[in-house]
């Protein structure tokens, strides 16, 4: 228990809503970020969804929780860099930095993003078959962040403020601090480590030589760290489900929303091997149990609770809620009103 020592923690939301009233939802979810942020936690992280009700522009929502909360460290987790202009995607999530006094952590990933056969041809001009999905576009977009300026010393464009050296602008002084990738894979965790990212782990891996999920993950951490991520934060997400203060039908709700996910973590699933941990659901104490027992939870001190997509908003306070004033603190997690106090 005393090797485990968590000073950080956050919560990821889907930011679900009705398809036929989406205000009513992401309302519901800044307000959630809102609350998040009273209750001590440090950061909180929009999932970037296409084709669904939820979150579809982590960038536009951001910049309305930059306007709903003061403190607490807005993320996204993650944007597929795919789909993503790396000069128009450096532009917006610059003001929102900006907006929100340098409180953004950029989470993306690489690779032929998801739904590409549907989206693609609506995103790219031509044959996108092609196209650039690699790594290549994540470094061109934090190179953008940078504001370096453009063309030589000589150039210069004409502006209602006179002539200017052109650059990206707003430039977010601190946000290429502040990069993560998503990593799920041993090329992606040496890839970040030797670009000086840092890391998003979660409940979802790749098996490589290995069934067993928290091998797999140990083994991206440790290569990670070998390739230049020593000094780098990691944040590892699991699914965490409290049941302290849920009622009878609600606990029902959790424990068969578990049992019916189990199946998928007992085998390596497709042609990736993808593993899946089982999500961790019951009493605070059962919680802890768990997490004492995770390996990989001695190795970070940044832990993100992953909210599942299918439930309402009263039942994320709850577990938030929970999390916060149950489990986080046995991790040796201080809430923010207390740090504060031995700060004074």
């Amino acid at each position: 228990m005393s090797s485990i020592a968590i000073n950080h923690i956050g919560f990821l939301t889907p930011g679900n809503y009705p398809a036929d009233n989406p205000l009513s939802g992401l309302e519901r979810t800044l307000k959630l970020l809102e609350y998040g942020e009273e209750i001590g936690f440090q950061s909180a992280w929009a999932r970037q969804r296409h084709l669904e009700p939820g979150i579809s522009s982590a960038t536009a929502f951001l910049a309305a929780a930059t306007q709903r909360t003061s403190r607490i460290q807005l993320g996204t987790a993650v944007i597929p860099i795919g789909y993503e202009s790396p000069y128009r995607l450096a532009e917006d999530l610059s003001t929102v930095d900006v907006l929100s006094g340098g409180r953004l952590n950029v989470g993306l990933s690489a690779g032929r993003p998801l739904h590409a056969d549907l989206i693609a041809p609506l995103v790219f001009d031509g044959d996108w078959e092609g196209y650039d999905f690699s790594h290549e576009r994540v470094l061109r977009f934090v190179d953008n962040l940078k504001s370096n300026a453009v063309g030589d010393e000589t150039t210069f464009i004409k502006t209602p403020f006179g002539p200017q050296r052109p650059r990206l602008q707003p430039h977010a002084r601190g946000l290429t601090d502040r990069i993560w990738y998503g990593g799920g894979s041993l090329r992606s965790a040496v890839w970040a480590g030797r670009n000086g990212f840092n890391l998003l782990i979660g409940n979802v891996t790749t098996g490589e030589d290995t069934d067993d999920f928290f091998v797999a993950q140990s083994r991206q951490l440790t290569a990670y760290r070998e390739a230049g991520g020593a000094a780098r934060r990691v944040g590892l997400g699991r699914v965490i489900i409290p049941t302290d203060s849920a009622d009878a039908q609600t606990r029902r709700r959790y424990l068969d929303y578990a049992a019916g996910r189990n199946e998928r973590t007992l085998t390596p699933q497709g042609e990736r091997r993808t593993l899946y941990a089982r999500d961790i659901v019951g009493t605070s104490e059962d919680i802890l149990e768990r997490l004492f027992a995770d390996p990989i939870l001695p190795n970070v001190s940044e832990l993100r609770l992953e909210l599942p997509y299918e439930f309402e908003d009263a039942e994320y306070r709850q577990i938030i809620h929970d999390f916060a004033t149950l489990v986080a603190p046995r991790l040796g997690w201080i809430n923010g009103a207390e740090r504060q106090k031995r700060i004074a």
